[in-house]
């Protein structure tokens, strides 16, 4: 039971951080592969945030958020210029993008590891016989407040649906009257709003380093995978099933495999359901 808590608990994290993976994915067909270093800049930016002032890293949210997006915003700036084979070029390119960030994080914050001092934050709660970190659970809290109003917004609000008119269809959608520009880079706002959240919780519930982008990036696609493009629910659904997989396996085998199951996972839903779990299921026949 304490494993299946854990895994709910870290799943509603790995949803966040995929969210952003999964938008930008649906709208303009890429992958963008420095995500993870932009969950990870909102990290570093917490850190900073809290070594400066002392106060509680979770207050950082809104400094993250201007900064991920700004720089979110550059990587879409980047990507709009491709004319050709966009969805190889773009993948090159913000893997490119993704080594620039991880250095930028080397030179300005070095290679130490870096984790929250707040005892708040790191205290212990029961919930009858389960027990998490108190950043784990305003981590889970903070996620499904923010999955929840996003697909909200992507449902019931004009620029949600313009946004899935461009993923099903960018020149129907451009005789409608939607600018599939605007809704792309409307799409990276997004995906840097759920990157600089997801990076603050993740500072305050675990520790991070440089290298962590790319894990992030890999884990993100799994997830994306496991979902089917297009669904919130369905990234909520494969982020936990992720997370209790990962807690299952580090409980009753071993922290070596945690990584080895997940990509079994993924290879496993890839084969048999190659539009994911929530995928069309007209496609997929």
């Amino acid at each position: 039971m304490q494993a299946l808590f854990s895994g709910v608990l870290v799943g509603a994290s790995y949803a966040l951080i995929a969210t952003g993976l999964a938008v930008v994915f649906g709208t303009m067909k890429i992958i963008n592969l420095a995500h993870g270093e932009l969950v990870l800049l909102g990290a570093y930016i917490a850190y900073t945030f809290e070594a400066a002032s002392g106060l509680n890293p979770l207050f950082a949210i809104p400094l993250a958020l201007v900064v991920v997006c700004i720089s979110a915003g550059l990587v879409h700036f980047l990507v709009s210029r491709i004319r050709s084979d966009r969805e190889l070029n773009s993948l090159i390119l913000t893997y490119g993008i993704g080594i620039i960030l991880t250095n930028a994080v080397l030179l300005i914050w070095t290679a130490d590891v870096r984790s929250s001092n707040s005892s708040w934050l790191l205290e212990a709660v029961m919930i009858g016989p389960l027990f998490s970190m108190r950043s784990e659970l305003i981590g889970f809290l903070l996620s499904m407040l923010l999955l929840g109003a996003l697909w909200w917004w992507l449902t019931r609000t004009w620029y949600g649906r313009a946004l899935r008119a461009v993923s099903s269809d960018r020149d129907a959608a451009r005789l409608m009257g939607i600018d599939p520009a605007r809704t792309e880079l409307l799409s990276f706002v997004v995906a840097g709003v759920a990157a600089a959240v997801a990076g603050v919780v993740l500072y305050c519930s675990s520790v991070v380093q440089p290298s962590l982008g790319s894990a992030l990036t890999v884990k993100a696609f799994i997830i994306t995978v496991l979902a089917g493009v297009g669904s919130i629910p369905g990234v909520l659904v494969g982020a936990m099933l992720l997370g209790v997989v990962e807690a299952l396996t580090v409980t009753f085998y071993s922290s070596a495999l945690q990584q080895l199951t997940g990509m079994v996972l993924f290879l496993v839903v890839l084969f048999v359901l190659p539009n994911g779990l929530f995928g069309s299921a007209g496609r997929r026949g």
